[in-house]
């Protein structure tokens, strides 16, 4: 079963950076998307990132296009790596609990929408999540 471990929330203000780690381990297929979203008190769960296994294909949110970038390190052979979420100049509209997320559709496959399909379909997997605030 697929782990994710959050870590790198903390206080930072505007304009700042913080760079999120998600430690996932137990993927078992070659095609998968994993990625971050976010909750902030009294809002739904918005999809922040995501990043796709078989091509690298990257999505973000309007919102946070420009300043966020996404990046994998997840070895094939074994499944196992960290998933990163470099955040640059903060807002304090950023603040919210960051999770983890992920979900895994098969062996390798020449799907060039792992990231919309997981969007749609719905992520399997989720961390505990970590805590960004961003003081203005």
């Amino acid at each position: 079963e697929v782990q994710l471990v959050e870590s790198g929330g903390g206080l930072v203000q505007t304009g700042g950076s913080l760079r999120l780690s998600c430690v996932a381990s137990g993927f078992t297929f070659d095609d998968y998307a994993i990625g971050w979203f976010r909750q902030a008190p009294g809002k739904e769960r918005e999809g922040v990132s995501c990043i796709s296994s078989n091509y690298g294909n990257t999505y973000y949110a309007d919102s946070v296009k420009g300043r966020f970038t996404i990046s994998s390190d997840i070895a094939k052979n074994t499944g196992t790596g960290t998933v990163y979420l470099q955040m640059n100049s903060l807002e304090p509209e950023d603040t919210a609990f960051y999770y983890c997320a992920a979900v895994e559709f098969g062996p390798s496959t020449l799907n060039q929408r792992l990231c919309q399909e997981a969007y749609y379909f719905g992520m399997d997997y989720w961390g505990k999540g970590t805590l960004v605030t961003v003081s203005s």
